[in-house]
């Protein structure tokens, strides 16, 4: 299997990692929502797939647009992240909903299976593009709706400068690019399904973070989780200066932000 960046390493998510991905899933979950909404199609009795869903993804979303008649699987590498999932779903009793350990490269999940397939912030880590496509679209049954979300880090900034906040974002693409990766993944989305002769549509959104916010921490928290990465380009003693310098700037009083442009694309099979 691939080297998976961020919790990628099959059940071996932190709790670190698991509270940021469901941070993450929550503070964009309004976004998918609209989504949804803006494409307008009736879901109740289809069958629903997310891909990577992570500690929540899309699951609330799903269960919802699927209802009582449908079904939504949720598939992810990580086994820790899937039982923060299984929380999640217990507790909200999304009783349409199962989750399942799968390889997106190596899926073992039914071909043409799901009447819609979503996928967010896969192609940023994880890169590989054209074989993330392939394998969406072997899992979409034929007219479903491939839903992908991925991020454009040009908006992703601080009121006022943080510039060592800045230098960790800066360090942070490094270390996806290095991986295979690319934290601008989402600027791509629209040719990469036009050249799957599909006719794509696209919405974007920021979100505005307010003084106190905890996704304003969320360049320190993913430079925790890829220490290892950064430490192999920067000098570990100059990377704890940068991110203490980078702690004092977040925690600032006042201190606000808007988040990278999530890139929503989706299209017909």
């Amino acid at each position: 299997m691939s080297d998976y960046l961020l919790a990628g390493q099959a059940g071996r998510a932190t709790e670190l990692e698991l509270d940021r991905l469901l941070l993450q899933s929550e503070v964009w979950e309004p976004a998918g929502r609209r989504l949804l909404e803006q494409i307008g199609a009736d879901g109740h009795g289809r069958r629903a797939l997310d891909v990577g869903c992570g500690a929540l993804g899309w699951l609330r979303l799903l269960s919802s647009w699927s209802g009582d008649t449908g079904s939504v699987l949720g598939s992810d590498i990580d086994k820790a992240l899937l039982e923060r999932a299984a929380g999640v779903a217990e507790r909200d009793k999304l009783l349409n909903v199962r989750l399942l350990v799968d390889d997106l490269f190596v899926s073992k999940l039914e071909r043409h299976g799901f009447d819609l397939v979503h996928a967010r912030l896969m192609l940023a880590p994880l890169g590989r593009a054209e074989e993330q496509l392939s394998s969406h679209l072997s899992l979409l049954a034929p007219g479903g709706l491939l839903a992908l979300e991925e991020p454009d880090c040009r908006t992703w900034r601080f009121e006022a400068p943080a510039p060592a906040a800045e230098r960790v974002i800066e360090l942070l693409a490094q270390a996806f690019r290095t991986a295979g990766g690319d934290m601008d993944a989402g600027r791509r989305l629209p040719e990469l399904l036009h050249a799957r002769g599909l006719n794509p549509r696209v919405r974007t959104e920021v979100l505005q973070l307010a003084p106190g916010h905890p996704y304003l921490r969320m360049p320190l928290d993913m430079a925790q989780a890829l220490r290892e990465r950064l430490v192999a380009f920067t000098d570990p003693g100059e990377l704890d200066v940068l991110l203490a310098e980078a702690e004092t700037e977040l925690a600032a009083p006042g201190r606000r932000g808007t988040t990278f442009t999530m890139v929503q694309c989706w299209a017909r099979g």
